[in-house]
C-alpha cells in the first residue's frame, strides 16, 4: 500500500481532470457546444448535390385512352437525374431561397425515341411562408441564450465537482482524525488502567474506580474498531471520487490557513445575477414561452408562397439541350385557412398564454428564492469564520485541559467521571474544529459556484470554451 499525503488543492485539481462528474459536465457542455454550432449552420448557405444514377423501369402501367377507356402500356426506360443548389434560410422572413442547376436524362430502350435531355442551367427558386411563425428569427434569438446557459453551467458544473470533493476530502480527515483520536484514547486509557490497577493494590484507589478504567479500555477498543472501518469506507469513497487506484492510501493534509474574505450581499448578488446559468435559464425559458405563444397563433392560418425563375433546355443531345433556352418560370401560393375548427386553434393559443403566464410565476418565484438563498449563504459564509476562530481557540483549550486532568488524575486529585468528562470535550473539540472547517470551504465553494467568480483574486471566473470541447 503507498501512502500517499494529499492537500485540499491537490485533490480539488484531480477531481476537476479526473472525476466521472467532471467528465459529465464536459459532456454537456460537448452537446451544448455541437448543438449551437448546428444552429449558426443553419444560417449559411448550404450546398446539396442530389442524384438519381440510375433509375431503370420495365413494367405495365394503366393509361386512358382517346375514347375514355384505359388499356396498359409497356414502359421500358431507363432515367438519370442530377442536381447541385445552394440554399440559403432567410432569417428574416423565415423562407428559403435557392440557387440550383440541373440536369435530366432519358433513354428508351424499346429503340424508338432514343435518348433525350432535360436542362435546367439556372433557377432561382423561393418558398416563403406567409403569417406563420418564423422558427429561425426565434431561434437566432433563443439559441444563444441557451448555448450562454450552457456555458455558465459548466463552470458551475466545475465547482460543485470542487463541492462534492471537499465534501470528501473532509468526510476522510475527519475519519482519520477519529482514529488518531480513538487510538490517542486507548493508549491513555491502557496507560491509566496500569497505574489504577498499581495503585489498587496500594489501596490508594476504588474497585469502582478501577472497573471506570478497566471499561474505558473497552469502549477505546471498540470506537477505535469502528473508527478504522469508517476510515477505510470514506478512503474508498474519495479514491473512488478521484479515479485513483486501490493501492494508495490517502492522508488528508488538515488545511492550515484559510483566505481572510468578508462578502457583501449586493455585490454577491450582483455577480450572481450576471454569471450564474440562472439568469440565462430564466431569459431562455421565458424566449421559449414567448415562441409558443407565436407559434400557436401562427397556426391559426397557412399560407405559402413558391416562386421558381430561371431557364430550361431539352434535346436528343447533351449540348443542345444547353441551347435554344427558354423560360422556365412557377408562381405558387397555397394556403390552408380553417373555416369551421370548433375553437380548436384559438384553444391552442390560450393554452400556450395560459403556460406563458405559468411560467413567468415560476420564474418570479425561482427569482426570489435564488436571491434568498444568496442572503443565506452570504451570512452563514461571513459567520462562518469567526466560528472556525472559536472552535480552533476550543480544541486548544480542551486539548490542554484533558493533559491537565490527566496529570491531576495520576495523583488522586480528580474521578474517573471528571477525566471522561474532560476526555469527551476534547474529542468533540477537534471534531468541530475539522467540521467548522469543512463548512467554511464548502459556503466558500458554493458562493464561487453561484457567482463563478474568484473571491480571492477578484477576477471571474471563465474557460476558453473552444479549446475545452476539443480535448
Amino acid at each position: 500500500m503507498h501512502h500517499r499525503p494529499i492537500t485540499l488543492d491537490e485533490a480539488i485539481l484531480l477531481a476537476r481532470v479526473q472525476s466521472v462528474d467532471a467528465a459529465v459536465a464536459l459532456n454537456e457542455l460537448k452537446t451544448a457546444y455541437w448543438e449551437y454550432r448546428t444552429f449558426r449552420a443553419d444560417l449559411l448557405p448550404e450546398v446539396n448535390l442530389t442524384a438519381t444514377l440510375p433509375s431503370y423501369n420495365k413494367s405495365y402501367n394503366s393509361y386512358q385512352q382517346d375514347d375514355g377507356s384505359y388499356t396498359f402500356v409497356r414502359n421500358n426506360y431507363m432515367q438519370m437525374s442530377g442536381q447541385l443548389s445552394i440554399d440559403q434560410n432567410i432569417w428574416l422572413t423565415g423562407g428559403t431561397l435557392s440557387l440550383n442547376t440541373s440536369l435530366d436524362f432519358l433513354r428508351q430502350m424499346d429503340g424508338t425515341v432514343g435518348n433525350r435531355f432535360m436542362s435546367v442551367p439556372l433557377a432561382l427558386t423561393l418558398n416563403q411562408p406567409i403569417f406563420g411563425v418564423n422558427t429561425i428569427k426565434w431561434d437566432r434569438r433563443i439559441e444563444p441564450v441557451r448555448y450562454a446557459e450552457a456555458k455558465a453551467a459548466f463552470l458551475s458544473a466545475t465547482e460543485e465537482v470542487t463541492m462534492t470533493t471537499i465534501n470528501h476530502f473532509f468526510n476522510l480527515l475527519l475519519a482519520r482524525e477519529n482514529v488518531n483520536i480513538a487510538r490517542q484514547n486507548l493508549a491513555n486509557a491502557e496507560k491509566l488502567h496500569e497505574v489504577a490497577m498499581a495503585k489498587r493494590r496500594m489501596g490508594q484507589i476504588s474497585e469502582n474506580d478501577l472497573l471506570q478504567l478497566e471499561l474505558n479500555v473497552l469502549d477505546a477498543r471498540s470506537t477505535l474498531t469502528s473508527n478504522e472501518s469508517s476510515l477505510k469506507s470514506n478512503m474508498f469513497a474519495l479514491r473512488s471520487f478521484l479515479a485513483l487506484g486501490e493501492d494508495e492510501e490517502l492522508e488528508p493534509v488538515v488545511p492550515d490557513s484559510v483566505p481572510d474574505v468578508l462578502l457583501n450581499y449586493d455585490e454577491v448578488l450582483d455577480k450572481a445575477l450576471k454569471n450564474n446559468s440562472f439568469a440565462h435559464n430564466i431569459r431562455r425559458r421565458q424566449l421559449e414561452a414567448d415562441y409558443e405563444v407565436a407559434k400557436a397563433k401562427g397556426n391559426m392560418r397557412e399560407i405559402t408562397l413558391f416562386a421558381q425563375v430561371g431557364y430550361t433546355g431539352t434535346d436528343n443531345r447533351f449540348d443542345s439541350a444547353y441551347r435554344r433556352l427558354k423560360d422556365n418560370q412557377v408562381v405558387e401560393v397555397g394556403f390552408k385557412i380553417p373555416i369551421l375548427d370548433w375553437g380548436k386553434r384559438r384553444g391552442q393559443v390560450k393554452v400556450a398564454q395560459s403556460n406563458r403566464e405559468v411560467t413567468e410565476s415560476k420564474l418570479r418565484q425561482e427569482a426570489m428564492n435564488f436571491n434568498q438563498n444568496i442572503f443565506i449563504l452570504v451570512e452563514q459564509f461571513n459567520n462562518q469564520q469567526a466560528q472556525l476562530h472559536l472552535a480552533d481557540e476550543a480544541d486548544r483549550i480542551a486539548r490542554k485541559r484533558y493533559h491537565t486532568n490527566v496529570e491531576t488524575f495520576l495523583i488522586g486529585k480528580i474521578s474517573t467521571l471528571d477525566l471522561n468528562d474532560s476526555q469527551t470535550q476534547k474529542d468533540e473539540a477537534r471534531r468541530k474544529h475539522i467540521t467548522e472547517l469543512f463548512y467554511y470551504w464548502y459556503y466558500y465553494y458554493q458562493l464561487r459556484s453561484l457567482t463563478l467568480w474568484d473571491f480571492v483574486a477578484g477576477t471571474g471566473i471563465d474557460a476558453d470554451f473552444d479549446k475545452i470541447v476539443r480535448r
